[in-house]
């Protein structure tokens, strides 16, 4: 990867902004802010695992005294522009590019891709950042990569793509779908070889992506959470209640669940709450009332940070199938709050499922053993429940978003990294 001019310890803070006169009494260095371009192909009001970790890490950063700019998709072609939006409780300027809405799904927006760097050349003349951090390379990061460059503005990415991301939203046909993938991943190598740094979430995570393209040294970064927004509960339930939380789209196999979940004992009585919207929900309220579950799931939509945090405290367990997590924002949520994991032995979720000590991992697709794992749960005794959950709190405790925050800085400064 080629190294653009560092960014001095102690640039100027912007005049302009009110995060420029904030102390870093929060945990930052003692150094001066730093302006900071976070370009996000998928931002608020779009709801998955990408999108909310931008959004933290901006906050963050805010809360830290930087000076915080986003450039993401506007909500509709004719609300672009640029304003100071609440994002996690803290104001940040927003430039919100002209997107339009891909009509075959429910949420996603975007940027025309041959527009993408006339628009990155807009704002970072605009912003004149010390630092530009992309959170993909597909339009947005694409052209943002490319325009500081050639300022000599350094370049972080973080890479949340897998393969069966991109594929569950092409609608091509498959031999399509090996080409379109193709010429993706080769894109994203020329991309990530104009960087400074490319991270990703897990170890697993960037062994995937060194496997995928031609690049070496990612560094694994966890998206992080803040441990305090959640309240986890250790007493015992008065129900038996399964929980998952995420984008219903087809690479998170929610259909095997459903499957595991009329499979089990009917004397458990078990419930199955559902929290989040996507494309494939009317095909998985179908199949509940085909497999004869429907009287027993609730599917809640979208649903708020405090009805959330109330869902994550009552459940029994956190069940999730998907073969296409780089880390799962949602998994880290319900350990932090207490809850014991069943989950697929794919990509990075044994990262945070550690087998018999805060929950079990089954083989992907197989609804039979998702079914005996969520048994071995349910049915647990009170003190090997109770251990399970404390696991969950004491694994995601390296996941605190402190950590994450303090690493990015280092990078953002062209400083070595804390341990």
């Amino acid at each position: 990867m080629t190294t653009p001019a560092t960014p001095a310890d102690d640039p100027a803070p912007s005049a302009a902004s009110p995060a420029s006169d904030a102390t870093a009494s929060s945990g930052a260095t003692a150094d001066r802010p730093l302006k900071i371009l976070i370009g996000a192909d998928t931002f608020l009001p779009h709801v998955n695992g990408a999108a909310r970790f931008a959004e933290r890490l901006a906050a963050g950063l805010v809360a830290r005294g930087h000076d915080v700019h986003v450039a993401a998709p506007s909500v509709g072609h004719r609300n672009a522009g640029t304003a100071i939006e609440t994002i996690e409780g803290q104001p940040m300027m927003m430039h919100r590019l002209p997107a339009f809405r891909f009509l075959p799904h429910d949420w996603i927006t975007y940027v025309l891709p041959w527009r993408s760097k006339h628009y990155a050349r807009i704002v970072l003349d605009e912003i004149k950042p010390d630092v530009v951090h992309i959170q993909s390379h597909i339009v947005i990061g694409r052209g943002l990569a490319r325009e500081a460059r050639k300022r000599g503005i350094p370049v972080v990415a973080t890479n949340h793509v897998m393969a069966e991301n991109i594929l569950d939203f092409t609608t091509l046909p498959d031999w399509l779908d090996r080409i379109f993938v193709k010429l993706a991943w080769a894109d994203a190598e020329r991309t990530f070889k104009m960087t400074r740094a490319v991270t990703t979430p897990t170890r697993k995570a960037a062994d995937f992506l060194e496997s995928t393209i031609d690049i070496d040294g990612v560094i694994p970064i966890s998206c992080g959470i803040d441990r305090s927004n959640y309240r986890p509960d250790l007493t015992p339930r008065d129900a038996n209640r399964i929980l998952f939380v995420g984008r219903l789209t087809t690479e998170k196999h929610i259909d095997v669940v459903l499957a595991a979940l009329a499979k089990l004992d009917p004397a458990l009585d078990v419930t199955f709450d559902i929290v989040g919207g996507g494309d494939q929900r009317a095909k998985l309220e179908a199949l509940a009332q085909q497999l004869g579950v429907a009287a027993r799931v609730t599917f809640h939509g979208h649903a708020s940070d405090d009805d959330l945090r109330d869902l994550y405290s009552r459940a029994s367990v956190f069940a999730i199938a998907s073969i296409a997590e780089l880390q799962s924002i949602a998994t880290m949520e319900a350990m932090a709050s207490g809850l014991p994991i069943v989950a697929a032995n794919a990509v990075a979720l044994p990262h945070l499922v550690h087998e018999s000590e805060n929950g079990y991992l089954f083989t992907p697709g197989d609804a039979d053993e998702l079914a005996a794992r969520l048994t071995d749960v349910l049915t647990a005794a009170p003190e090997e429940r109770r251990r399970m959950q404390q696991a969950s709190l004491d694994a995601v405790a390296v996941h605190d978003i402190t950590r994450t925050l303090d690493t990015f800085e280092a990078l953002y400064r062209g400083r070595p990294l804390p341990e």
